[in-house]
């Protein structure tokens, strides 16, 4: 008896969500597709009715974090409607650089986590990239909206955002990480309310 659509899509996002915990913590190619599967509780011969290549899994990873990043599964867990733009860009900031996005991995940003592998992959990876960055730079151009600048301190937060936590990892030094994270916090808040 064939599986329900469903059953199959509950399967893939078991699969995508497997991946993005594994790619996060160890980055795409050092990641086997046997990894993923066991990681989903899956056998590894169901992968390829899902998707056609790892990279291709990766893209989905990538494009998927637009539901189950800390801000959409606060407002979907907590039932909190997101109707104010600057509200909405403040939370951002604050759980993007928050300790506890931080000190979950499986958590973090693929545009911090995976840029390496984004750049290296093909073009369908690059492109769920630009259309992540597109979409939180919406998010604080909203907030933003009416000024001259707003575009340009959009992404500046973005990079801000990202860079302190891109530091943030790769340092041993835990009063430096905590301290790269509350400047970057420090300065995306005040690009916002100026």
């Amino acid at each position: 008896m064939p599986y329900t659509a469903e059953h199959k899509a509950a399967t893939r996002d078991r699969i995508v969500s497997a991946a993005r915990r594994l790619f996060n913590c160890n980055g795409f190619s050092q990641v086997t597709i046997e990894q993923i599967m066991a990681e989903a509780e899956l056998t590894r011969g169901g992968f390829y009715h899902h998707f056609g290549s790892k990279e291709q899994l990766f893209t989905e990873v990538v494009a998927c974090y637009v539901t189950c990043n800390p801000l959409a599964v606060e407002a979907r867990n907590g039932g909190i409607e997101y109707t104010n733009a600057r509200f909405v860009a403040r939370r951002l900031i604050d759980l993007y650089l928050s300790d506890m996005v931080f000190d979950d991995v499986s958590q973090h940003c693929p545009l911090y986590a995976l840029p390496s592998d984004a750049r290296n992959l093909g073009e369908a990876s690059r492109e769920a990239y630009t259309d992540l960055i597109r979409g939180m730079s919406q998010a604080f151009r909203a907030a933003l909206a009416g000024r001259d600048d707003g575009d340009a301190k959009a992404q500046a937060i973005i990079a801000l955002c990202v860079g302190g936590m891109v530091l943030a990892r790769t340092t041993a030094d835990v009063a430096l990480r905590k301290s790269l994270r509350a400047s970057a916090h420090a300065q995306a808040v005040r690009m916002l309310e100026e």
